[in-house]
């Protein structure tokens, strides 16, 4: 950044200033180094006045070294701007390794809904009619998508295609012999959560061997925090159905589900 004098220039201060002192001469009060910049107190202001002046004998040059010439170094970043038609013009930094990886991830995040949804079908049946687990299963799905819509936002944001993957058909039946339904599809739902926990991690480490810093700003502002919360939830829901059994307690555990409250 270049500050230049070109020509003469003069700031007076009002006499309503009161803690300027009372002067009537006009001496120098100081100079700078070269002798380029005069602040002198003016006869012709009453009281208090003080008249600044640039001389025009300023040496034009940088000030603390600092150089920042805007048009120059913009041209460089006018030579990367593509001009394909299909090309993205707000991609920047952004590499193929990580659009690719979140792209692995959303169909992660669809590919674990489309298990959830399944689970809330099982459970909806009438000869099932577990209510609570079903709700559960069904906000859990819908949670997993809008994470996949999410990564499908910030792809554009940042420059990048989204390319939607084929999902592999989830069981339709979750009983278990020994275990029951309900705590055979908890645990199942555990497992899925620590496996796209696993995958995030993944993410996140990928993003910072490609120094995308907004990248992984991303995973740890949206998904991170709230994936351990959802693994802590759970696993104690896993616990409580375990000591439950697969009679009446099952039917208690799903009323408290229905009913918004926490199992106990």
């Amino acid at each position: 950044m270049l500050l230049v004098n070109s020509s003469p220039m003069s700031v007076s201060l009002s006499g309503r200033a009161k803690f300027f002192p009372s002067l009537s001469s006009s001496a120098s009060i100081f100079n700078s180094v070269n002798g380029s910049y005069t602040v002198r107190f003016s006869k012709r202001n009453v009281g208090y006045g003080v008249v600044v002046k640039a001389s025009n004998e300023a040496k034009n040059g940088p000030v603390l070294n600092i150089m920042f010439e805007p048009f120059e170094e913009v041209k460089k970043e006018l030579l990367v701007i593509p001009t394909m038609p299909h090309a993205s013009l707000a991609r920047q930094k952004y590499t193929d390794e990580c659009e690719a990886a979140l792209n692995t991830q959303i169909n992660v995040e669809y590919n674990v809904s489309y298990v959830y949804h399944a689970m809330y079908a099982y459970f909806d049946r009438d000869n099932v009619s577990l209510k609570g687990l079903a709700n559960f299963f069904k906000e859990s799905s819908l949670e997993e998508r809008q994470h996949a819509e999410m990564m499908m936002e910030y792809q554009n944001k940042r420059g990048g295609k989204v390319l939607l993957q084929s999902m592999l058909m989830p069981f339709s039946e979750f009983d278990h012999e020994e275990k029951g339904d309900a705590l055979y599809a908890m645990e199942l739902a555990l497992s899925l959560e620590k496996l796209n926990n696993e995958k995030l991690l993944n993410l996140h480490s990928l993003a910072n061997e490609n120094n995308d810093m907004q990248f992984v700003d991303f995973i740890e502002s949206e998904f991170l925090v709230g994936q351990v919360e959802d693994i802590k939830k759970i696993s104690e829901y896993v616990a409580q159905l375990r000591r439950m059994g697969k009679g009446h307690g099952v039917w208690h555990f799903d009323q408290m589900l229905l009913n918004g409250g926490v199992a106990a």
